[in-house]
């Protein structure tokens, strides 16, 4: 992040369901909370794959993805991301060359290599031990882009098929990643790259550094893409937003125990007995999430942002409320001054 490029503001959202409410609830709170990133010039909206979890609404991230661009006007929509592993490449890349031809120069195929899921999920996912067992993400991703590039060598077996329909642009690839692995994988074939620093806050500078120091040109881009994935939970005071953030940390530790239960209530937070090694994990947890006013988030971000190096910013806010994860989406847009304009020449500017 320098003076000459200002922080850019996206979204991250895994469509989290809230206790009291259903699933179809959330996946409607991400159409409405993804119009009104719109209106407030976020750059990219971005669905994740997750399965087999009460939690989280955001299974399949292709559907979603051509209802938001179809609700929205101007913003990005894409991946965040396809597990790659679940999924046929050439599924894949004909899936996403029909949302680029619905929505040209709006797409992005964000691409993860973990499976989303639990292991006996997985499973039935890939339909095999072998599929399952197997350690082929470098293949699997060659395969993802020589379908899209139509680059098969002459004497490959599938150089005989194309990825259909024909005749459209390849959408902007980003790798995501918690670790260095993916941002070398990135760096060497010339990819976007996402860190996820919401799961793994504590390689994100270093694994952002790797990307950029060994990034090779490519036809995807001619410099590095970098992105850091943050959570964020904004509100009008700091003890409000710590408020706001409870339940996000109770449906975290939950999940660490292996329980997949929907968002908790604020009320649901602050009741729940907390033993002494809980609350020990909470704390040790803390610097997964930015919580604050305005004020604090934009500097906790910014700061972040420059060690990185990045210009932009995908926020995932999960509070009980979707009034409350409006808002803070609200404070944060004002706190950084974003706005469409500012978004559509930036985004502009680098070519997606």
């Amino acid at each position: 992040m320098n003076a000459e490029s200002p922080l850019l503001l996206s979204v991250l959202d895994i469509s989290p369901v809230s206790s009291g409410s259903t699933s179809a609830a959330a996946l409607r709170n991400t159409l409405d909370l993804a119009q009104l990133a719109d209106d407030l010039g976020y750059v990219r909206y971005w669905l994740a794959e997750h399965h087999n979890s009460a939690l989280i609404a955001s299974s399949v991230p292709e559907v979603m993805i051509g209802h938001v661009a179809s609700a929205t006007r101007r913003i990005r929509v894409g991946s965040g991301g396809i597990m790659l592993p679940n999924h046929a490449p050439l599924k894949v890349a004909e899936t996403f060359r029909v949302l680029e031809a619905l929505h040209p120069g709006r797409i992005d195929l964000g691409i993860g290599r973990a499976p989303g899921t639990d292991s006996l999920t997985a499973f039935a996912l890939r339909r095999s031990r072998q599929a399952l067992e197997a350690d082929d993400f470098p293949e699997q991703l060659g395969e993802l882009l020589a379908f899209l590039g139509d680059s098969f060598p002459p004497d490959h077996p599938f150089r005989a098929i194309s990825a259909m329909p024909a005749g459209i642009a390849t959408p902007p690839l980003w790798l995501l990643g918690s670790s260095d692995y993916s941002a070398q994988v990135a760096a060497v074939l010339g990819l976007g790259f996402a860190f996820a620093h919401h799961i793994r806050p504590e390689p994100a500078v270093e694994a952002l550094r790797v990307y950029q120091e060994n990034f090779r040109p490519s036809a995807h881009n001619a410099a590095p893409r970098p992105l850091l994935a943050v959570s964020v939970v904004c509100a009008e005071t700091d003890e409000r937003a710590e408020e706001l953030a409870g339940p996000a940390r109770l449906a975290f530790l939950r999940f660490s125990q292996g329980q997949l239960a929907p968002l908790p209530s604020v009320a649901e937070a602050k009741a729940y007995p907390y033993t002494s090694v809980e609350r020990e994990w909470i704390h040790a947890h803390r610097a997964r999430s930015f919580v604050g006013s305005p004020d604090t988030v934009r500097e906790q971000i910014t700061r972040l942002a420059e060690r990185a190096g990045v210009n932009e910013v995908m926020v995932t806010t999960m509070t009980h409320s979707h009034a409350d994860r409006r808002r803070s989406y609200i404070l944060l847009s004002e706190a950084f001054a974003q706005g469409p304009t500012a978004a559509i020449a930036a985004v502009t500017a680098a070519g997606h």
